[in-house]
């Protein structure tokens, strides 16, 4: 369903030209994916299917709508590149690892405080640069999530170079044994 919203959002920032709009939407995405999670977490309703389509559709998700705040100039170009390159990085070397045979892991709970931070920060500098009451303070209450999400997602994508390796040999071992 979240990915059925992307259009809904790109629509909404570019055609109608509401960054407020967009950003409730886009904040809205990010506390529904928490849900979901949730509950499949607490009604046993986990697959294989979702646990890799859930994650890859919430990068893609992310990646779009931060290239599309980008070309809206809603958010400063170091942060959106410096957000894009570590998503991009990350995603690019799972996926070739996983071509090669590496096993899949969970991401670990500073992976996941990141995103939760990121999901906040990014609705709130775009809904910043919306102009409405209260900008100034909605705009630094975006930067305060903004900052350590990002030092956050760069030491976490670190700590996954070690974790890819050895998920990658063991992977490798089950399947010549």
């Amino acid at each position: 369903m979240r990915l059925c919203c992307l259009p809904i959002f790109l629509w909404l920032l570019f055609s109608v030209r509401d960054r407020g709009a967009a950003a409730w939407l886009l904040g809205g995405l990010g506390a529904t994916d928490w849900i979901d999670g949730w509950v499949a977490r607490r009604f046993n309703q986990q697959s294989s299917f979702g646990a890799v389509f859930d994650p890859a559709v919430d990068r893609g998700l992310f990646i779009v709508a931060l290239i599309a705040i980008l070309i809206d100039n809603s958010v400063p170009m170091w942060f959106g590149l410096a957000v894009l390159i570590r998503e991009i990085t990350v995603a690019s070397a799972m996926l070739i690892a996983t071509a090669f045979g590496m096993q899949r892991f969970a991401v670990n709970i500073w992976g996941k405080r990141y995103t939760f931070l990121m999901m906040f920060a990014v609705p709130l500098i775009l809904l910043g640069e919306a102009d409405g009451a209260g900008a100034v303070w909605v705009t630094r209450g975006g930067w305060i999530c903004a900052i350590p999400a990002l030092v956050v997602s760069y030491l976490t994508a670190l700590n996954y170079v070690p974790q890819i390796s050895q998920h990658l040999r063991s992977g490798r071992a089950l399947r010549r044994g």
